[in-house]
């Protein structure tokens, strides 16, 4: 950090002795001091040369400049101050694209389309280079594009509906298959941004979807090129192409392309950034004829089986689609028409003239007795059956003691009586016993003399007689 400077005040104005004037700075006409020339001016009369002006030069320190380095002085901004500043900011911001002073609008585009075929848009950069060039612009050179595209009211595409622009460069496309749900008319805002001038222009594409007089094509194809982006197989001359070569191999003429999706949409990964590696298309091609014995051995159990053993499926028209495009025939779906069943007839809901309307009858009674009586008994019954047979094996299968004496030797015999007599002698003689008591059961006893002393006081203090005899 610099020193602190001095305070320096600003000299007042040089009062000259002939002329009374005062001295401001004007241009560069005399030597000040330090060889400088410094810059004066007399407000009430001319200059003498014989009185030049001694002031110090009108010219700030060093020391008092601005600092690049020197904090801006901050300025506080009240509530409603910067409130007003959010307002009008989002108003500038909100405003519609017909009121950018760089915006063009291009006239609606129609365009229509049936269910249960490929529908493919083209976005040219033509049609809007057009709309971007003011005259200032170099013809030979033309500025990228970027679009970006949505349905009318809602932030996204509908769901039947794909967009891809891989370079600013090269057009964008807008690509589906819309099914039977999808009929109707979709309103796609289409939004171009010119990379260089940043203009925008905006176009409304009016699709209009339309059932297909028969319906879609009951047999059905899922092709896996290999080789190819999603953007490369969308325009018509190489969709037509790719056609021909499947009418081949397929055998039938009346082919037509249902879908395109790309392989990264099936859970395919990105391919590495080398040279020659795309991330794969899949084509749906449908027909009204049957597949042809090629399509069907190429998709049968045994060419799945040989296709997770790493070898070629049993397909004899491997070479016919190379080498413009890589089928991979293991990733081959051939969907076959089901069978419908036929639904009820509906009526006119009229009846005839003569016609009576006939109710339906009441149902009939049932008898529930046997239900109930089979509910109730069959319980009961059970029952009753294990309660007899468990008093007959309590009861009727009991040995008894006789049995029981016989089936014992003698000698266990007269073990078991001598120690049931011993018992009962020892109870009875318990139960009359007279004999004193032993001397450990007194609570007094002299371990010494064998005296004892009776526990009961008598007419003396017992609390006085010794424990122990002298």
């Amino acid at each position: 950090m610099s020193p602190p400077c001095p305070q320096w005040d600003p000299p007042r104005g040089h009062q000259d002795e002939a002329n009374q004037g005062t001295w401001e700075p004007l241009g560069t006409s005399a030597a000040g001091v330090g060889g400088r020339r410094w810059p004066w001016r007399g407000l009430s009369s001319t200059v003498s040369p014989r009185s030049p002006p001694r002031a110090p030069p009108l010219v700030q320190p060093r020391c008092l400049r601005q600092s690049a380095l020197a904090p801006l002085p901050q300025t506080k901004m009240e509530g409603p101050a910067l409130l007003q500043v959010w307002v009008l900011a989002a108003v500038a911001l909100g405003g519609s694209w017909a009121t950018l002073p760089d915006h063009h609008v291009l006239p609606d585009h129609r365009v229509s389309s049936e269910t249960g075929a490929v529908f493919v848009h083209e976005l040219e950069q033509e049609l809007f280079q057009e709309a971007f060039f003011d005259g200032h612009e170099d013809d030979d050179v033309a500025a990228p594009i970027t679009f970006h595209a949505h349905l009318r009211d809602h932030p996204d595409l509908p769901r039947w509906l794909r967009y891809i622009q891989r370079d600013p460069h090269q057009p964008g496309y807008l690509y589906g298959c819309p099914t039977a749900t999808e009929v109707g008319t979709h309103t796609i805002e289409v939004l171009a941004y010119n990379r260089h001038t940043y203009g925008t222009a905006s176009q409304r594409l009016i699709i209009t979807i339309t059932p297909a007089p028969d319906g879609e094509p009951p047999y059905q194809g899922e092709f896996l090129v290999g080789n190819r982006n999603v953007e490369e197989l969308l325009p018509a001359a190489v969709q037509e192409t790719f056609l021909q070569v499947t009418a081949g191999v397929w055998e039938r003429d009346d082919l037509r392309v249902i879908n395109i999706t790309s392989a990264l949409d099936r859970g395919g990964r990105v391919p590495l950034p080398i040279e020659g590696r795309k991330e794969g298309v899949y084509v749906k091609v449908g027909s009204w004829g049957t597949f042809s014995p090629c399509l069907v051995s190429a998709a049968s159990p045994q060419s799945r089986f040989r296709c997770s053993l790493g070898q070629q499926p049993l397909a004899s028209c491997y070479d016919t689609f190379a080498p413009r495009f890589a089928i991979h025939w293991c990733n081959l779906t051939l969907v076959w028409p089901s069978p419908t069943a036929p639904g009820p007839v509906w009526g006119s809901g009229v009846l005839e003239e003569e016609g009576n309307f006939q109710p339906p009858t009441e149902a009939p009674p049932q008898d529930l007795l046997p239900g109930y009586l089979v509910t109730l008994l069959v319980p009961l019954a059970v029952a009753a059956l294990l309660c007899l047979l468990l008093g007959h094996l309590m009861c009727c299968r009991r040995e008894g003691v006789a049995k029981r004496d016989l089936a014992t030797s003698d000698i266990q015999l007269v073990h078991h009586t001598t120690i049931h007599g011993d018992t009962e002698e020892l109870r009875h003689m318990a139960g009359s016993r007279d004999v004193p008591r032993p001397l450990s059961t007194l609570p007094m006893f002299n371990v010494r003399t064998g005296q004892r002393i009776n526990p009961m006081p008598g007419s003396s203090d017992g609390a006085r007689v010794p424990l122990l005899s002298q």
